[in-house]
């Protein structure tokens, strides 16, 4: 009896061997990358020259997918990106469950730029003061789905800069890029590491600060407009607070005006407010809108 199990034992182990070798291996990171998920970060990431790129993985796949995919094949190809072509899983792996789409690139982070870089000589001088400039200032937002729909927002609206703070504020993530559908791929985002003197060596220049708030009744020393009545003829910033507090007090003593949108109807304690991404969206709509007018 125990040799005729040593036997079966000895029957199967080739077997056990064969189903091992079907396994995925681990793919290994390079040091010091970032997997980028999702086709429109993936796309365009692979189009700009903004970040060092490792690997491109992509889901084994046929239909209507195998387009897609091909037309990503091509894109790394020119760029010299060598294609693995990996089950779902092991791009679910890679990626920490996110929505990939298929797609996933190693590559290195992007990084902030420094707020001194934004002084670009064509937005200096007299130039500067009759252009209609518009600049997104943002206050310690942490949650990277928030700053992605952001940088998304200001892209499409027609913003010139994103300035973000250093401390406490979310860096820009894959998770942010694929909430901004690949804007900060294309989209520079500057920092500094003080904002209120960024805000008030601006104001020394004759731009206009404006600061956003939910709560006006809570604002003291600052006007407080709705936006449907804010105009402006000159550069300006446009500030927005964290997602929980908003704008600290020391910020919002540097703003000229502070402007609230108007609710549709008498609102219900609790649901007084709205998410941050898209109270920004809605303000710089109003503000970007008298930009094209004004330009026409």
């Amino acid at each position: 009896a125990a040799r005729e199990l040593w036997l079966s034992q000895l029957d199967e182990f080739p077997r056990a061997r064969k189903g091992m070798e079907r396994k995925p291996p681990s793919l290994q990171r390079t040091k010091g990358s970032e997997i980028l998920f999702g086709v429109a970060p993936c796309s365009l990431a692979l189009t700009q020259s903004r970040r060092d790129l490792f690997r491109l993985f992509l889901k084994q796949s046929s239909g209507s997918r195998r387009l897609v995919m091909s037309e990503f094949v091509l894109q790394a190809t020119a760029r010299g990106v060598p294609v693995l072509h990996v089950q779902r899983r092991e791009l679910d792996a890679l990626c920490g469950g996110q929505v990939h789409q298929g797609v996933c690139l190693e590559a290195t982070p992007l990084r902030f730029k420094s707020v001194e870089e934004a002084e670009t000589p064509d937005l200096g001088g007299e130039e500067s003061r009759n252009r209609q400039l518009v600049w997104l200032a943002l206050e310690q937002i942490q949650d990277p789905m928030n700053l992605g729909a952001l940088l998304r927002s200001a892209y499409f609206l027609g913003v010139d800069r994103v300035v973000t703070s250093r401390r406490n504020s979310c860096p820009l993530t894959p998770t942010v890029s694929k909430a901004s559908a690949g804007a900060a791929e294309v989209f520079d985002v500057y920092s500094t590491d003080d904002l209120q003197s960024f805000l008030k060596a601006k104001t020394a220049e004759g731009w206009e600060v404006v600061g956003t708030v939910s709560k006006p009744e809570e604002v003291e020393d600052v006007p407080v407009i709705s936006c449907l009545e804010f105009q402006w003829n000159k550069p300006i910033i446009v500030v927005i607070g964290s997602e929980g507090e908003g704008l600290s007090l020391e910020t919002q003593l540097l703003c000229h005006q502070m402007l609230a949108i108007p609710p549709g109807r008498a609102l219900h304690p609790g649901i007084e407010s709205l998410n941050v991404s898209v109270a920004t969206g809605i303000l710089l709509h109003s503000i970007c809108s008298q930009k094209r007018r004004h330009g026409d």
